[in-house]
């Protein structure tokens, strides 16, 4: 089967990506099989540009086919705030729940019909060379919860309720089936658009 790397050495966004696209019928690595540590320099303004750097790297340190994705959550009553920070949102030493209480903390004071956010996932597929085969961006809209529920996920997914689902107005992302996520999330929406392209990707080989 083929081979695709993933860039990524957050585990729980790599089990998500993994469960993603383990029914493409590939072979999916990961940086910890690499001689050589995997340190992407995260310093583009945008998630497109985070996602590249990640796969060209990975893709020239394999020889083989690599994905990277860059994702993260853009609340508009913070100008777009965490965006393209999001895993290092308010500064070193902060894990993801103090990301979260430190986020909650800026919207404190702001009500209910504000608290609108979205989700951004951008992918990039590269080959050995570090050439460009593959670029998709997805987002999901929604909004933000004044406290945590749910005890699944990771990141922001705690006090994240997606627009599109039909259930619960309250159900946060960390509070949803894994089925129910992949199928509304940014992430699992840009995987989708990828399916079609990665085929022809993969067989392009080296």
């Amino acid at each position: 089967m083929p081979e695709l790397w993933i860039a990524s050495n957050n585990q729980k966004k790599r089990n998500e990506l993994l469960r993603l696209l383990e029914p493409l019928g590939v072979t999916l690595c990961t940086p910890d099989q690499l001689r050589a540590p995997f340190e992407p320099v995260e310093d583009q303004p945008d998630f497109a540009g985070n996602a590249r750097k990640k796969a060209e790297l990975l893709a020239t340190m394999a020889g083989a086919v690599a994905l990277g994705d860059d994702s993260g959550l853009c609340v508009d009553a913070l100008d777009g705030r965490p965006g393209v920070l999001s895993a290092r949102y308010g500064g070193p030493g902060l894990d993801d729940r103090g990301r979260l209480l430190h986020l909650l903390d800026e919207l404190r004071d702001v009500p209910a019909p504000r608290r609108t956010a979205h989700f951004v996932c951008s992918i990039c597929v590269c080959g050995p060379d570090g050439s460009v085969r593959a670029a998709i961006e997805q987002r999901c809209t929604g909004t933000l919860l004044t406290a945590p529920a749910g005890e699944g996920g990771f990141g922001y997914d705690p006090i994240f309720v997606p627009t599109e689902f039909d259930g619960d107005p309250t159900r946060t992302f960390a509070a949803l089936d894994a089925g129910t996520k992949d199928r509304l999330s940014h992430r699992g929406k840009a995987l989708r658009a990828l399916v079609a392209q990665l085929p022809a990707v993969l067989a392009a080989g080296a």
